[in-house]
């Protein structure tokens, strides 16, 4: 692969790995009226599939092309 397709990889694999995590850790919607409490549970499934597509973004741009 190019050396610029390589780092464009690495750059995009950090940023969707970084974003993927930092929705996995950002708390959950929590409404309080009064003695009434509303929590909303959070669904980490996007967030697991952003830190997949980082991961394999990343892998991809350290691999050794041919010479």
């Amino acid at each position: 692969m190019n050396k610029t397709i390589k780092t464009v990889l690495l750059i995009v694999g950090v940023i969707l790995l970084v974003y993927g995590i930092y929705t996995m850790i950002t708390p959950e919607t929590q409404v309080s009226i009064g003695n009434l409490d509303l929590l909303k549970v959070q669904d980490n499934t996007n967030s697991y599939i952003v830190i997949g597509l980082g991961l394999v973004a990343i892998v991809l741009s350290l691999l050794k092309g041919k010479e």
